[in-house]
């Protein structure tokens, strides 16, 4: 049970952090103080709810054929394994996060926007249906698997949210900036490793 909380917590975390349109857009609405706690709340749930999809629905599916666990496999490791590159390239770059984009005056267009990011992007359905799905539910503990990783996001939206106004300042600065592009990088590129090693994806 716990070693599959932990499982989840970890690999969670590794893919929720790594910063893109969705935790800018979380930022973003913390900094203008403009339902904040509503966009958290929303990306939260969708991650709820599609993992826990992932792990009691289409992961279990995937997990009862052995050429597709193979497939989930190497292709989720080969995904991270790209992920980790790419944030290895934005901690040698210059580029920092900027926080900026069209006001939300509404609770409903904060509610809009947030599904359009987090729904419309296809990379969300491969790492909580597929990838996060297929491991949970070759876990001990499936429902700790998604314990785990329910407590990941909720941890880190809402965190991102409560903290926006003093994240923000410091994302600007190229050696703090640089220093999270480069533990997002170690952290993916770990989870890559023990994927494609079959350490996290025994043999069923």
């Amino acid at each position: 049970m716990w070693l599959s909380w932990l499982n989840g917590l970890l690999i969670c975390t590794g893919l929720i952090v790594a910063i893109g349109a969705q935790n800018a857009f979380v930022l973003q609405q913390g900094l203008r103080r403009q339902h904040a706690w509503l966009v958290a709340g929303i990306c939260a749930l969708c991650d709820w709810l599609l993992v826990g999809l992932g792990v009691l629905g289409l992961g279990a599916l995937i997990a009862q054929q052995a050429m597709l666990m193979e497939v989930a496999r190497w292709a989720g490791a080969g995904f991270l394994a790209w992920q980790a590159w790419l944030a290895l390239r934005r901690a040698c770059s210059r580029h920092a996060l900027v926080a900026g984009g069209r006001e939300q005056a509404s609770w409903r267009g904060a509610l809009a926007a947030t599904l359009a990011v987090t729904l419309l992007n296809p990379q969300v359905y491969l790492e909580t249906l597929v990838l996060l799905g297929a491991i949970g539910a070759v876990q001990p503990s499936p429902l700790g698997f998604f314990f785990g990783a329910a407590m990941a996001s909720f941890g880190w939206f809402f965190g991102l949210a409560a903290a926006a106004g003093w994240l923000a300042p410091r994302l600007a600065s190229q050696r703090v900036w640089r220093a999270i592009e480069l533990g997002i990088a170690l952290i993916l590129a770990w989870v890559a490793w023990r994927l494609a090693s079959g350490v996290m994806m025994p043999q069923l």
